[in-house]
């Protein structure tokens, strides 16, 4: 059995080492030694299985504990927490929200913490279907056409708000790895968005590292 402390890091050092602390703290009053730090620094919003927290679910085995201080730095929404932990919970591995004390590994009691999750998610499900169709009826009512504008091109990823800035980093020779981490997301996502439209062909030229490795 392996015990994992997942961390999501963010500017602010203290609330780093705040997460940290409160993490062994408990680790200690539980008994659980040879913690492993896991440390995230990919926002909340993007999806968990594109977060570390997604790889250390991925590579866990059955009885594995993974820490976390809050429910909240598993995702920002119900939906993405409960995926997480029902993905989790079918590998047989324990998450463990030491701030509020909850286990979730299979026990009546988690399964009570789940279902009122799963109750949560369906509400929230319902809301956003909610606002959908009233966004909808409004612009039905205002007259305005629905769906996708003929010959436009729908904003429906997260970089479009930001071609501007990275067609700049393009344009000046950083490379991709680098730009990713400038606009906050995965490598990859950059990489499949830069071919989606078409961009950044012979661009983001290589560099190399301390150790004369190149990276592009």
């Amino acid at each position: 059995m392996t015990t994992y402390a997942y961390l999501r890091v963010s500017t602010d050092e203290q609330d780093v080492s705040n997460q940290r602390h409160g993490l062994l703290e408990y680790a200690n009053k539980h008994g659980l030694s040879n913690i492993q730090f896991v440390e995230d620094s990919v926002s909340g919003k993007i999806s968990w299985k594109e977060r570390r927290i997604g790889k250390l679910i991925e590579t866990t085995k059955e009885a594995d504990i993974i820490l976390v201080s809050e429910i909240s730095r598993l995702g920002r929404s119900t939906l993405q927490v409960l995926e997480l932990m029902e993905e989790a919970a079918s590998k047989k591995i324990a998450i463990h929200i030491t701030k509020d004390n909850m286990v979730m590994d299979g026990s009546f009691q988690s399964e009570i913490y789940a279902t009122i999750l799963g109750l949560a998610a369906s509400i929230e499900r319902r809301f956003i279907s909610l606002r959908t169709k009233e966004a909808l009826e409004k612009r039905r009512a205002d007259g305005l056409p629905l769906g996708r504008p003929k010959g436009s091109k729908a904003k429906s990823h997260k970089l479009d708000g930001q071609e501007k800035q990275i067609r700049m980093y393009l344009e000046k020779g950083i490379n991709k790895t680098a730009i990713a981490k400038l606009v906050d997301c995965p490598r990859q996502t950059l990489i499949d968005w830069l071919k989606r439209d078409g961009q950044g062909k012979g661009r983001g030229k290589a560099v190399a590292c301390s150790n004369g490795q190149m990276i592009n």
